[in-house]
């Protein structure tokens, strides 16, 4: 009786991605800069085997991104963002921040390597959660209205990055990153006239 090779070759090709991207994932959240060697040892491939089945650096990172935001999407859809819009709004940096933590240089990589056009693509379903949150916001009178939503997702988003890029820096700690993301934000966000709202205030605010 003769069996088939094809099966356990395509089970064999998934395992080596699953574990080329795990690899990836993992070296580019301590090191931006990995190379595709660096990444092949960690994952235990060799560079023909990694490049088999993604043919430069660029698409095994666009591949770790378009991952992480799979799994972060997951993470950040079931966040409360009912009441309060700023309180809202400091819930939700703070749940994102906390994914954000977990894949450490990983924005930094995904910035020095993606298009930019392939960068924004892959943030639409975190920026349309963002734009809800600020239109309501906008209604409640609680956010300015006197500046696009367009230019102020664009600003968290920036924001977001950049504390990131300041941990990986070491000039942020890490567990100061979402409040500095929030009082940043809600600094910005709240109408001209009104008093900023203090963080540890929204936190017990629902």
């Amino acid at each position: 009786m003769t069996t088939s090779p094809a099966r356990p070759q395509r089970a064999d090709a998934r395992r080596n991605v699953e574990s080329i991207l795990d690899a990836a994932t993992a070296t580019l959240a301590r090191d931006p800069d990995a190379s595709i060697n660096e990444i092949a040892k960690a994952a235990g491939v060799g560079r023909v085997t990694l490049y088999g089945h993604f043919e430069n650096r660029g698409v095994l990172v666009a591949a770790v991104v378009a991952r992480a935001m799979q799994d972060s999407e997951a993470s950040l859809r079931d966040v409360d963002l009912s009441g309060d819009p700023a309180a809202a709004l400091v819930r939700l940096i703070e749940a994102t921040w906390q994914v954000t933590l977990r894949y450490g240089a990983l924005v930094v990589a995904a910035e020095k390597s993606l298009p930019a056009a392939d960068l924004a693509a892959a943030h639409d379903q975190p920026r349309a959660r963002v734009e809800r949150l600020l239109e309501h916001g906008r209604d409640a009178g609680r956010f300015r209205s006197d500046l696009p939503v367009s230019w102020l997702v664009t600003t968290m988003h920036t924001v977001t990055h950049a504390a990131a890029t300041s941990v990986y820096a070491g000039e942020l700690p890490a567990d100061q990153g979402a409040g500095a993301i929030a009082a940043t934000m809600l600094g910005l966000l709240t109408p001209p006239g009104q008093v900023v709202p203090g963080l540890d205030e929204l936190r017990t605010v629902r």
